[in-house]
């Protein structure tokens, strides 16, 4: 995190010995950032192969049953804008691990729901605590890492957290083989309480006291007011929410288009989204190791966005039938393709934004993560508007994304503008 100190040429501050020992962990601290930010996929992704169980069950449509994972996605967006503004003040252990506590506590009362409705509002509280995960894990890494090291800091996480959507639908599925859907919410609130105490002993405060920020609910929203304010972090933000709208367009719709629609089995399913999940983790991998350092992060964010507009035309194509009918395996490569590029989009606007904000680090990673959520609980229902027969409102929405994802980095980050100002790749 930068601190009021010398930086080293490898981006590091050499002067917070709160910094220095956390770096001592960094293994440790990386495992620990991962499975908070894993948390979020296996909130979702367990779930996702019993959407179909859970409609005949709650005797609930398509359409209710997917408000379940918007409530859950709103509840994330909005609980960021308030955890990511605490943190900055009152440092990040304290209200991460009330956070945990109010996720664990919601996720067995939603094992417990006897409605849709009561499903949903416990979705929602179940996001709003869970967000503490979500924008504390990236603000952390803010605090520890700057420059190229932050975004391959990103895309180690993308590892580690990438795991979670590979083996969450499967767990989902074999949940399904031995009892109900209210067994793969028992699972999570376990899972719950083990991260909670991992936290707890093992993650220490990154951010010093001399770093935090006074002020109440007004200062907070000055703050964020002013970092809205910046064209180049503004342009970072919208282009990464509405990437993951793309990306959630098909976490929620595929369920329905995979078993439905092509017919195949809750196991099948979790395969196919698991070979997907190894995409985004393999490119995610590529992107980290191979690219970052070597290539500027705005020109593989641009192939990146490049490759999921036209995997999401070629999707709109053969789920409209201009190619005549076709089969779940084209579809499939289809889906595989988009997934694997965004391991080319978050990680990079993440850290183009994130290093633009040094001095808020808490509420940029709020605004960075309640942007997506919000656009991707708006996708959630846009694609089951037209029904579970048809794959085309899922095409629809990932081509619309991607194409104003990219209007955003090209029209607000101009990445080129930039690069001739600095003289340096951007």
């Amino acid at each position: 995190m930068p601190e009021s100190g010398q930086k080293t040429t490898q981006g590091h501050i050499t002067d917070s010995p709160v910094v220095a020992a956390a770096r001592r962990t960094g293994l440790l601290v990386t495992l620990v950032l991962g499975g908070l930010t894993a948390l979020p996929p296996l909130s979702m992704d367990m779930y996702l192969p019993a959407l179909p169980e859970v409609t005949g069950a709650l005797r609930a449509p398509a359409a209710t049953v997917q408000l379940t994972l918007t409530a859950c996605l709103a509840g994330m967006a909005l609980g960021q804008l308030v955890v990511g503004p605490m943190s900055d003040k009152w440092g990040r252990r304290r209200p991460l691990l009330a956070g945990m506590a109010v996720y664990v506590l919601a996720t067995a009362v939603c094992a417990l729901a006897p409605s849709a409705e009561l499903l949903i509002g416990f979705r929602l509280l179940q996001g709003l605590a869970g967000a503490a995960g979500i924008v504390i894990a990236r603000a952390v890494v803010r605090d520890l890492y700057d420059g190229v090291e932050m975004a391959r800091f990103f895309s180690t996480l993308m590892l580690i957290s990438g795991v979670a959507p590979i083996i969450a639908p499967l767990i989902g599925g074999q949940i399904l083989r031995i009892t109900d859907w209210r067994g793969v919410f028992y699972v999570l609130t376990v899972i719950g309480v083990l991260l909670t105490l991992v936290v707890w002993r093992f993650l220490h405060e990154t951010l010093p006291p001399e770093r935090r920020h006074e002020g109440g609910v007004a200062q907070a929203l000055r703050t964020m007011r002013g970092l809205l304010a910046d064209r180049v972090f503004a342009g970072y933000t919208l282009t990464g929410g509405f990437t993951f709208a793309a990306l959630f367009a098909y976490i929620s719709a595929s369920p329905f288009v995979v078993q439905d629609l092509y017919g195949a089995s809750p196991q099948t399913f979790s395969l196919l989204f698991g070979l997907n999940s190894i995409g985004l983790v393999a490119v995610g991998q590529i992107n980290g190791k191979l690219l970052v350092g070597r290539v500027s992060l705005d020109k593989v964010l641009g192939w990146g966005l490049g490759i999921v507009v036209l995997a999401g035309l070629a999707l709109l194509l053969m789920t409209s039938g201009v190619f005549g009918e076709t089969g779940l395996a084209p579809v499939a490569a289809g889906l595989f393709v988009l997934m694997s590029a965004m391991s080319l989009v978050l990680p990079n606007t993440n850290a183009q934004a994130l290093m633009r904000t040094p001095h808020a680090a808490g509420s940029a990673s709020a605004l960075l993560g309640t942007s997506s959520f919000l656009v991707g609980a708006v996708a959630s229902p846009l694609v089951g508007i037209a029904g579970e027969h048809t794959a085309v409102p899922m095409a629809v929405v990932q081509l619309g994304s991607a194409l104003l994802a990219l209007a955003c980095f090209l029209g607000l980050c101009r990445p080129w503008r930039r690069t001739e100002q600095t003289g340096t790749p951007a």
